[in-house]
């Protein structure tokens, strides 16, 4: 078995780095299809908000679920073709749409998601410390900027794919545009709505499998872990490491207030109005994109991975508590960013939503690193751990959509404020304890 050695990394590293590369801009696609689906499915399926976000729920809920399970399946199986695994699973997933377009039964669709999500457990289980292990911890957080800016990227085009695929003639529906119509007119618009879904992700899931058999036969090489140590260190629990638990907290917060920055905002327009409400979550995706390249020109040269994190927590708060008090009905935000540029203009609460995908943009890469320092061979059920704080995608953005169907969709994004304040306390102090008190 050809092997990568972690202390000293080779040439040949280029290669395993474009191949998940690759993988990662998959995941990336599927993940943020959420922000079109969820609007999506609101009006498909008659939702209210809490509802709708039942669907970043059953997709973010399979990393609890399935992630300690896909780490055995990982050990077993090694990294290469845990990843094969993974994008089949991504292919049934993808699959299950088709049934559940037909039927547009809401649980249907939550199911399909489910598998969708499990597939990506174990895709992402094997390949960010993939990432994190093939070359020196000081620059871990640089290659999964990288990896980063490819996921983001595809998160940018996935809306904007979705909205001309499966919407078509149907681009500018929102909440408001389908209330406004006549029953026999609504059954028939969103009966052709679903219908969109079938062609598009039966294409998807084609490609997936096919991928599957190209990651099967490349020369992508295995890893192998250097072992601990001591026989100690090597047989110890991840409850010994306080940066590791911290860390999943930290990745819990993280990734919950970043699904609310990309899943809410088509959410929030629709209600508000917005045309092409479905695409919303693109202008999310772009601001990350452009904190992706700015940390890949600061980390390491100008500051580190824990700097990166703390700037990047304060202008998360910051930005929270300005959604919180924007003018819904301004546009001055974005037409003074790019409004300029002929570029349609929003509203600013839905603006200051977008550049939340900024503040986030360094969070994922700087947290990795910094929770497997020091685990060693423990470094896949670590990262299971890590994995397993994706599910804050399905917890924190449901709790939003109770708060807003209990007080607003704007007063709800307070909730982000104590989040981004736990990810300061990691950055700052969290990720330094290496035992506890």
């Amino acid at each position: 078995m050809q092997t990568i050695n972690t202390q000293q990394p080779k040439p040949s590293a280029l290669i395993p780095m474009l191949i998940i590369g690759m993988l990662f801009f998959v995941f990336g696609f599927v993940t943020w299809l959420n922000g079109a689906l969820i609007p999506f499915l609101q009006i498909v399926c008659d939702l209210t908000e809490s509802q709708a976000l039942l669907v970043a729920f059953s997709f973010y809920i399979s990393y609890v679920v399935m992630a300690l399970p896909m780490s055995w399946v990982l050990d077993k199986v090694g990294y290469k073709y845990a990843m094969c695994l993974g994008l089949l699973g991504i292919a049934l997933g993808c699959l299950l749409f088709i049934p559940a377009a037909y039927s547009q039964e809401f649980v249907v669709f939550l199911f399909a998601q489910f598998i969708v999500g499990t597939g990506l457990t174990i895709l992402q289980t094997a390949s960010n410390p993939y990432i994190v292990k093939i070359g020196p911890q000081e620059t871990a957080a640089v290659r999964i900027s990288i990896m980063g800016l490819l996921n983001k990227f595809a998160g940018f085009l996935a809306p904007i794919v979705f909205t001309a695929l499966v919407l078509g003639e149907f681009s500018g529906v929102n909440a408001q545009s389908i209330a406004a119509l006549s029953e026999a007119e609504r059954v028939v618009q969103i009966t052709a709505l679903a219908d969109g879904l079938v062609l598009p992700y039966g294409y998807m899931a084609l490609a997936l499998m096919a991928l599957a058999v190209l990651l099967k036969f490349s020369a992508l090489p295995d890893l192998v872990l250097e072992k601990p140590p001591t026989a100690d260190a090597q047989a110890g629990s991840l409850k010994a490491y306080p940066q590791l638990i911290l860390g999943v907290i930290a990745l819990f917060l993280y990734v919950g207030v970043e699904v609310i920055a990309g899943d809410t905002i088509g959410l929030f327009g629709s209600k508000l109005g917005v045309a092409n409400a479905t695409s919303l979550t693109s202008y999310t995706m772009a601001f990350m994109v452009l904190g992706y390249l700015i940390g890949l020109m600061l980390i390491p040269r100008i500051i580190n991975q824990a700097q990166a994190l703390a700037g990047s927590a304060i202008l998360g708060i910051v930005l929270s508590l300005a959604v919180v008090y924007a003018d819904v009905q301004s546009t001055s935000i974005s037409g003074f960013l790019w409004g300029w540029m002929g570029i349609a203009e929003l509203p600013n609460a839905i603006t200051l939503i977008a550049i939340l995908g900024f503040a986030n943009a360094l969070v994922w890469p700087a947290i990795w690193p910094l929770a497997l320092q020091g685990l060693y061979s423990l470094t896949a059920r670590g990262s299971a751990w890590l994995i397993m704080g994706i599910s804050g995608g399905a917890v924190l953005p449901l709790c939003y959509g109770l708060l807003a169907d209990h007080f607003d969709s704007q007063s709800a994004y307070w909730m982000m404020i104590p989040c981004y304040s736990f990810i300061l306390f990691y950055a700052l102090k969290g990720h330094k304890i290496r035992k506890w008190s």
